[in-house]
């Protein structure tokens, strides 16, 4: 029987990262997964796979395409005749998440970590550790024996009950590969999935009607971004309903049937392909905690303290599976600090400004509190606002749209928050969550040079603003 040091099941963000990191620690790593793509292993997960990376090679195509028929003529460009090759815009797609994937089998050749395709499930903890059965490729496969277990199976698409996935009831994976624009498309799920993948199809030429329970839209950000973002999607096409019920789903050779009330009025509305994408449920069949007495909570989530470690002695999970913000980089932050942690250094992940974003267009992106959340936790709040409006980069460029918000304690001026619908905001969300992450101030924020012109200069407007002196406003 073969025997490691740390022994990964699941070769997504969280444990592909953690079998690195544990592995440049010295440990002798393995890891197990049992994806597959066109048939063949594909580390990465769902994020490399079907999820991060080629909905945002699709969010990329989508918008050049959309560049060219309504923006370049702005530019003095002239463009007829503009269609789309929606196989090749796929194929490049995959080209993308090949490289990716690909990527991972080398990082781990490179540090001596071994890859096994297949399933691994939790056998019984004997004196050299704990026993893992691997089963590779459907066979009958192995048992190998580990120090440390990393539970990183990730999360899989939540089915609706009235709607189960199939046919043209898709979610996130088919709704990446369709064969062609459907003529109207459905979406169950106003969330960040949602408005993506909505916006991929739209600007391709599907009609798009987005259906949401939830009585507001984005009601996670703040209440300005949200507001903001909901207009630049309406004045889009993009259609959104509201505090809606389905009550029931029906699909034929041909379609989608779907009949939902919404402000007490029965409706009933037809598609060509419906995507359900309604949150995420945790990975954990197959994985043998009933057997092995691991505890889940009663979503079906693996059950960790403060260090990633189960209920059982050697056993540690990180990532979708343990619930919480289900995002990469979360996971891979919590892969990194369990590797740090089991070698005896001081991993950690603040939680309070990890970066949320949407790569729509306007993309959306936020770090820590929202208005209303810092003035409910008892802080006196100041707020600075600056539009993309009042910037020569983006202007420049052609879209103004947007802005940035920066929210402060009045007392202490500490950042508590920043907000931001605009151009490239996924990229501007990454100084502000380093001032935050070092306890920075608006002031500091706002003494920091920026470059000009570039989009960063309305982030230091923004912290000039939330003391009301702002230079360009």
């Amino acid at each position: 029987m073969d025997a490691y040091d740390v022994m990964v099941i699941g070769g997504g963000p969280a444990g592909y990262v953690a079998a690195i990191r544990a592995a440049q620690l010295g440990f002798r790593v393995a890891c197990v997964d049992a994806f597959e793509r066109g048939g063949k292993a594909s580390l990465g997960g769902t994020c490399l796979n079907v999820g991060c990376i080629p909905s945002k090679a699709m969010l990329d195509s989508s918008e050049r395409f959309e560049m060219i028929q309504h923006d370049a003529a702005e530019h003095g460009i002239q463009v007829d005749g503009a269609r789309v090759d929606l196989g090749k815009m796929l194929g490049r797609k995959e080209g993308v998440v090949d490289k990716l994937t690909g990527g991972i089998a080398y990082l781990f050749k490179k540090n001596k970590v071994t890859s096994f395709h297949g399933l691994g499930r939790l056998v019984r903890q004997d004196e050299g550790g704990w026993v893992v059965a691997v089963s590779e490729n459907g066979g009958a496969g192995t048992e190998v024996v580990a120090r440390h277990v990393i539970v990183a199976t990730g999360s899989s698409p939540r089915e609706l009950p009235l709607a189960p996935f199939g046919g043209h009831v898709v979610e996130n994976s088919g709704a990446l590969a369709f064969e062609q624009v459907p003529g109207k498309l459905g979406i169950i799920g106003a969330g960040v999935i949602g408005v993506e993948l909505g916006s991929v199809w739209r600007r391709l030429g599907a009609q798009v009607t987005i259906l949401e329970a939830l009585p507001g839209f984005l009601m996670a950000a703040d209440e300005a971004v949200s507001k903001e973002a909901l207009k630049q999607f309406q004045k889009q096409g993009l259609e959104f309903h509201f505090g809606v019920n389905i009550s029931a789903v029906e699909q034929d050779d041909s379609g989608v049937t779907v009949t939902y009330t919404e402000k007490e009025q029965e409706i009933t509305a037809r598609f060509d392909k419906l995507i359900v994408s309604i949150g995420r449920v945790p990975n954990t069949a197959g994985l043998g905690a009933e057997a092995v007495g691991l505890e889940l909570d009663e979503r079906g989530f693996v059950k960790v303290d403060g260090h990633y470690r189960t209920n059982l002695p050697g056993v540690y999970a990180v990532g979708d599976v343990i619930g919480g913000a289900m995002l990469a980089h979360k996971a891979e932050e919590e892969g990194v600090a369990l590797a740090e942690m089991l070698a005896g250094q001081a991993g950690h992940v603040n939680y309070d400004v990890i970066p949320w974003v949407i790569y729509t267009s306007p993309e959306i992106a936020w770090a820590g509190l929202t208005e209303k959340q810092a003035k409910e936790k008892g802080h006196s709040v100041k707020a600075g606002q600056f539009p993309f409006s009042a910037n020569g980069r983006a202007l420049g460029h052609g879209d103004p749209r947007g802005f940035v918000k920066v929210v402060a304690d009045a007392d202490t001026d500490k950042i508590l928050g920043v907000h931001m619908v605009g151009p490239n905001v996924s990229e501007l969300i990454g100084e502000t969550v380093a001032i935050m992450e070092f306890g920075g101030s608006a002031e500091d924020l706002a003494r920091t040079v920026h470059a000009h012109p570039t989009l960063s200069e309305v982030v230091k407007e923004a912290a000039l603003a939330a003391d009301k002196r702002a230079l360009h406003m």
